[in-house]
């Protein structure tokens, strides 16, 4: 798959069918997670990957924008390193570089993947840590919940030439 055509057809994919996503995909996965820019190249993140259904029910019960974890085969919690970071401020950006890559990686795999916020929510990421049981220093950013896809959604039209500037507002 080209990547302009990934990037462009990449959607948020809430339902999925009854399928195992592969222990080798998840770890390709990882990779492009880890392959994503960060600045200073401090490379803060940490991701915890998870499919106990236990833990995905107590995620919704807590998160209702998460409800779709109820049919993911497997799902990756972003975490950043508060030690690691470049600087105040940077691991929440570093760590959407990488959840960035995780759902494109996911399409270009025929999976269905769709980003749940957790930061800056600080009520959802106070229940996140207790959850995965994070040390002080680990924040968690966003949790990317996969699987195979159930539903097929089309192409927006999101090119908005008014958001454009040059040079000068």
């Amino acid at each position: 798959m080209d990547v302009f055509e990934a990037i462009l057809n990449r959607r948020s994919i809430r339902r999925y069918r009854p399928a195992k996503v592969s222990d080798t995909i998840v770890g390709d996965l990882l990779r492009a997670a880890m392959y994503a820019p960060s600045a200073v190249n401090k490379q803060p993140w940490h991701f915890i990957v998870f499919r106990d259904r236990e833990t995905m029910t107590m995620i919704t019960s807590f998160h209702k924008n998460a409800m779709m974890l109820n049919q993911a085969d497997v799902a990756i919690l972003v975490c950043w390193d508060e030690t690691l970071q470049h600087d105040v401020g940077y691991g929440p950006v570093d760590c959407s570089a990488a959840t960035q890559n995780i759902l494109l990686a996911a399409h270009g795999f025929g999976l269905g993947a769709v980003w749940v916020g957790i930061y800056p929510r600080e009520n959802r990421m106070a229940a996140v840590s207790k959850v995965f049981s994070l040390p002080n220093n680990i924040q968690p950013f966003s949790i990317v919940s996969l699987g195979y896809p159930a539903e097929k959604k089309t192409l927006p039209d999101r090119f908005d030439r008014k958001k454009i500037h040059f040079e000068k507002w």
